[in-house]
């Protein structure tokens, strides 16, 4: 949900739409409640993982006419050092998006192995030096546990053999995080639990960061997309040979030169978007009887239009148009 610009775009745009806001963050969801208080009777929060809005009972009883994944971290979270998600200096190491549960990233750098700890700054982090920073951190916590941002960076700066810059602070910090998180996991549940849910001619639309999002996405949508998708040793098509939604992005869209300067946290986040296909009639997509949005986010960067704000938000409109 994070600040609640998409969800109040949405709600203005669509004066009939009831909309479902998600957040594993409490304190998102809190600020989200004032800053939405004028649609009070409109709007329903949940606490919890994007997968939730597809239990939800309501949601299972009338579907989804629209989805917005927004992954990643909100500018909250990055900026305040109490949520430990920044490597400015003489930060604890934290970087929960969910205080309530879950071990944070003290204890994982604690627990992890050497081999996980390799595998995450390599997958992750696309971290060419991961080996040796795993090594040097398994070494490291045997005196002194890895408290703060400042104990990950000196890790870092001797596995480098260099200072590292705030590049490389920012790749190793997010590995961390998403494995902390189990953003990975949370996605691959989350995208066909949604899917599930949409409503004959219902718009999909996710907002991804990073390579490893971008790539699940992609896989999925391609895989929605074919008209056969059953198991390649499946003798006999069981399907139906009905493709499940259609892509109506060909390839991610970035934000253009200008959204960078007004906004620069805009540099990284791409959007696609599929059209579900299953039961297509035809009405104009996102026009039924009940209106149904759901905003399923990690957090809004501000709560002003930035670029994932009215990108993603125009891309909507253009959709049901």
């Amino acid at each position: 949900m994070g600040g609640g610009g998409h969800a109040r775009q949405i709600l203005e745009a669509c004066e009939d739409c009831l909309l479902l806001a998600v957040d594993r963050d409490l304190e998102a969801l809190s600020v989200a409640r004032t800053a939405l208080s004028d649609f009070r009777d409109r709007v329903r929060f949940l606490h919890g993982r994007f997968e939730v809005a597809s239990e939800d009972t309501e949601v299972r009883n009338r579907g989804l006419d629209g989805a917005l994944l927004d992954l990643g971290v909100s500018s909250h979270q990055l900026d305040s050092d109490s949520r430990g998600f920044t490597f400015r200096r003489g930060v604890a190491l934290d970087m929960r998006m969910d205080t309530s549960q879950g071990h944070d990233a003290r204890r994982f750098l604690a627990d992890a192995s050497e081999t996980l700890l390799t595998s995450v700054f390599r997958d992750f982090g696309e971290e060419p030096k991961a080996r040796r920073l795993a090594r040097e951190i398994v070494k490291r916590r045997m005196t002194s546990p890895l408290e703060t941002s400042d104990d990950l960076v000196a890790a870092l700066l001797v596995a480098l053999g260099r200072s590292p810059s705030p590049q490389d602070k920012a790749r190793i910090f997010q590995a961390i995080r998403i494995a902390v998180n189990e953003e990975v996991e949370s996605l691959r549940l989350a995208l066909p639990a949604i899917r599930e849910v949409l409503n004959e001619g219902a718009v999909l639309i996710v907002i991804a960061y990073h390579s490893i999002e971008d790539r699940i996405v992609k896989n999925a949508f391609r895989d929605w997309s074919k008209s056969c998708i059953c198991p390649p040793k499946l003798p006999i098509c069981a399907c139906r040979g009905r493709a499940l939604g259609k892509t109506l992005t060909k390839r991610p869209i970035r934000p253009r030169p200008g959204e960078i300067e007004t906004n620069v946290r805009a540099r990284s986040p791409s959007h696609a978007c599929l059209a579900e296909g299953r039961l297509m009639k035809s009405e104009t997509l996102g026009r039924s009887v009940f209106a149904f949005a759901v905003v399923l986010v990690f957090g809004a960067l501000s709560m002003g239009v930035t670029w994932r704000q009215s990108r993603a938000f125009e891309t909507g409109k253009r959709l049901i148009a």
